[in-house]
């Protein structure tokens, strides 16, 4: 939630901020919301203190043996009068609470300018995209022609946008989310969490996936519960209506979950394969930080999710998004995206992002400032460290070989029993064997 002091203040320049996210700010509603919660607040203050005045009148006549008499009545009328002000004021506020809810975060100063992701602005890249003396398979003709993606039985069971995995492909993507858990946990200092699957609406609306996005969640309805739509939600509301001390910070976590979303928007896209699924997994960093501290831990998470693809073997690059590309609850994002032989073209495997206090204020999730001793909002950040599936179809992509196995990398071999190529049952070797 923006700092509804901030628009108070500088409305015309929090408009213009949301105008670059493509947000039209609608000024006349909030300036009449905003003099009629002054109007409805003064008049509630002038009548509690004026019937607090009385109140302690009626206190010294009776101490001094007096009748009170008609001074009660006052009290009473200004009682009910204060109690209409207050549920005018209630009101008021509660439709300011509704607007400010709708709108997004304000956007970074150094994020560029734009509409969509054509307007995104490349930062670096790693590795060459992979290009072979053979024309490159996506990862559905690998898998299904390896018999370990079966599409049809995943539509059989659940409709589309629902995949079997089998043997040892299921076995390699449990191996990703083993090897990135383990790296995050042992070499970047993350804590590793389990949590819920299912989180009330109030957690949702916390991290901004409510009330705008409800139409891509899944929500169980004899429970009043929803499925998380990314491990972001259960792990970041960790820290809801609560007040942090600064020894306490930064806090850190990693948090494997399955995903479960409508793509209510995204109807027609990417719907061949594994890209773009209702369930997927993935590995998800949360970094809770000091406001100070925000910018320096958007360059470290990001690095923390490059260093997955960099040891994985897998070409990929770096984008700033552009502001009317950026997520709902985003200041500033960074995409990595990697490099897909079978399509020839970049896609998003990861997205690192600084939500600066903008979470936090719906959350409530304030930390003390031990120079001031001020109770203020903590920054928050998120970024996937990476995609699970994602990660599965660019390995399977880019490692492809001319007679269908895929080369596994080295750091994946532990979590595979030495396994070194996915391959068809002749194929499949351990280390230490020789082909046939």
């Amino acid at each position: 939630m923006l700092d509804p002091q901030r628009l108070r203040r500088d409305i015309e320049d929090t408009a213009r901020l949301l105008a670059r996210r493509g947000v039209r700010l609608d000024l006349k509603l909030f300036g009449d919301l905003e003099r009629r919660r002054k109007q409805f607040q003064v008049r509630a203050q002038g009548l509690r203190r004026r019937r607090n005045e009385l109140s302690d009148r009626i206190g010294r006549m009776k101490q001094q043996g007096e009748q009170p008499g008609p001074l009660l009545e006052q009290v009473s009328r200004l009682g009910r009068e204060l109690q209409s002000a207050e549920e005018d004021l209630r009101e008021v506020r509660a439709k300011l609470e509704e607007l400010l809810g709708e709108l997004p975060n304000l956007p970074d100063a150094d994020v560029p300018d734009g509409s969509g992701e054509q307007q995104n602005q490349q930062v670096r890249n790693w590795g060459r995209p992979v290009e072979r003396d053979f024309p490159m398979r996506d990862h559905v003709r690998l898998g299904e022609d390896l018999g370990l993606l079966d599409l049809e039985a995943g539509a059989r069971l659940s409709g589309s946008r629902f995949s079997v995995l089998r043997g040892e492909l299921a076995a390699l993507h449990r191996a990703l989310i083993q090897f990135m858990l383990d790296m995050h946990t042992r070499e970047h200092d993350y804590e590793e969490l389990s949590v819920p699957h299912m989180v009330h609406a109030e957690c949702l609306y916390g991290t901004g996936q409510l009330p705008k996005f409800e139409s891509d969640l899944f929500r169980i309805q004899d429970f009043d519960l929803y499925l998380v739509p990314t491990a972001e939600v259960p792990v970041t509301n960790l820290v809801r209506e609560r007040i942090l001390e600064a020894e306490e910070l930064p806090l850190r976590f990693a948090c494997w979950t399955p995903c479960y979303r409508s793509e209510a928007g995204s109807y027609g896209k990417d719907t061949r394969g594994l890209l773009r699924q209702h369930q997927f997994e993935k590995v998800e960093l949360v970094q809770i930080v000091a406001p100070a501290d925000s910018e320096r831990a958007l360059e470290e998470l990001t690095g923390h999710a490059e260093q997955v693809l960099q040891r994985l073997e897998l070409p990929y690059r770096v984008v700033n998004l552009c502001a009317g590309d950026l997520g709902f609850a985003a200041a500033k994002t960074y995409d990595l995206e990697a490099w897909l032989p079978g399509q020839q073209r970049y896609r998003e495997v990861s997205s690192c992002s600084n939500c600066r206090d903008f979470q936090a204020r719906r959350m409530q999730a304030r930390w003390r400032d031990p120079r001031t001793g001020k109770v203020q909002p903590l920054h928050t950040l998120n970024g996937s460290g990476v995609a699970a599936g994602r990660a599965l179809i660019a390995l399977l992509e880019n490692h492809q070989q001319a007679d269908g196995r895929i080369r596994i990398p080295e750091p994946l071999h532990p979590y595979l029993g030495g396994l070194e190529w996915l391959g068809r049952p002749e194929q499949r070797l351990r280390k230490g064997t020789k082909p046939r």
